[in-house]
């Protein structure tokens, strides 16, 4: 199933004023000054009726996160050894590097994407039809332990939808634009090759905090909607930065 950039927004609108109602009787539509970050957590357990956990999914922590349609193994080789992890269905793995003490804050933003791009993997998949459903499942063999390339080459997951509508959903476009209109002087903010100019600095340090996501998912997100322009760093000129 192949959706397009305006579909997976149509989908993750549904979504997210469906889970705001459910939680809350409430909408994302209801009258509100600041935005609010999505709590993917509830999303994910409450909403989606995931189990959300957390194993060592990878020696150098390169796999932040799993999920199967059906029950598996993953496995995955440390030391020569060769480490095999059941998945059940509607199952979210987590890497246990999320959980470190004194890492737990600083990967908060970076568990928050990871878990809300395998909730989109799991919503694209009940999208699909009956048949598609069937024979995805039926690829798994709970007898074998895929490594993630043949878990990915078997689901033939698509990971640009899975990013796509995951970041629509933890920064619902609603949320973006309801978060823009407190800056009615700024229409777009403007990426000089990774550098910002102070007001634009302000903006997107708001826009970030509001929401709980990283700047870098959050400038991707607003490039997206078109609230970002990208200009060369020559043009780049702060007139409130003082140099020595």
């Amino acid at each position: 199933m192949i959706l397009s950039h305006t579909e997976l927004e149509h989908i993750a609108l549904a979504v997210t004023q469906d889970f705001a109602k459910y939680i809350s009787n409430d909408s994302f539509e209801t009258k509100r000054r600041i935005p609010r970050a999505t709590p993917i957590d509830q999303f994910a357990r409450d909403y989606l009726g995931l189990n959300v956990g957390f194993a060592r999914l990878s020696p150098d922590e390169s796999v932040c996160g799993l999920t199967c349609y059906a029950d598996t193994e993953y496995t995955f080789e440390e030391n020569g050894v060769v480490q095999t992890l059941p998945i059940r269905q509607n199952q979210v793995l987590l890497d246990t590097s999320f959980q470190v003490p004194g890492r737990k804050k600083q990967l908060h933003q970076k568990r928050r994407f990871t878990l809300a791009h395998e909730c989109a993997h799991q919503l694209l998949f009940q999208m699909e039809s009956d048949d598609v459903k069937q024979r995805h499942r039926g690829k798994y063999s709970p007898r074998t332990a895929y490594s993630l390339r043949a878990l990915k080459t078997r689901e033939d997951w698509n990971e640009w939808q899975a990013n796509a509508l995951g970041a629509a959903i933890l920064m619902p476009q609603v949320e973006i634009e309801l978060a823009m209109q407190l800056f009615p002087a700024k229409k777009f903010l403007i990426n000089y090759e990774g550098c910002f100019t102070y007001p634009d600095r302000i903006i997107l340090s708001h826009l970030c905090q509001w929401l709980d996501v990283s700047k870098a998912a959050m400038i991707i997100r607003l490039r997206q909607l078109g609230y970002m322009e990208d200009r060369p760093y020559s043009e780049y000129n702060d007139p409130t930065e003082v140099w020595p």
